[in-house]
């Protein structure tokens, strides 16, 4: 049998990566208006990739541990990025769009890796134990 844990560490490189940069295209278009009018695609965004990120490194191979990566590079990310920017400038400006985008990849974010870890556990419990 191959071992798998060098093409999962990739993987959730990857799913990693791909949480950060979500992270820093949402805070860029937190802001975008229509006319006067705030669009929150930011949070939309947040609200499908979060948990599918988090859903997808808890079907690695790796650990329970690695499910919880992506969601924690987001959150660093929005905190760092959004709370203290580039040059001292905020990225997530007081009113009701920055918060619309926290709790949509909180939120959602946060459910998808306890069923994760839920998941894991049933499966942990379920399965026979070894020896002779």
């Amino acid at each position: 049998m191959i071992d798998e844990r060098p093409e999962s560490l990739l993987v959730l490189f990857v799913l990693v990566l791909d949480a950060v940069l979500l992270a820093i295209v949402e805070l860029m278009f937190v802001t975008l208006t229509v006319g006067a009018t705030p669009l929150p695609l930011s949070a939309l965004v947040a609200l499908v990739s979060t948990p599918w990120l988090v859903r997808r490194a808890g079907e690695l191979p790796i650990g329970l541990i690695s499910a919880a990566l992506p969601f924690v590079g987001w959150i660093v990310t929005i905190g760092v990025l959004g709370l203290a920017g580039p040059g001292g400038d905020v990225l997530l400006p007081d009113g009701w769009p920055s918060l619309l985008l926290l709790a949509a990849g909180l939120l959602p974010g946060a459910w998808a890796l306890g069923r994760v870890i839920r998941d894991r556990r049933s499966a942990s419990a379920q399965r026979p134990p070894e020896g002779p």
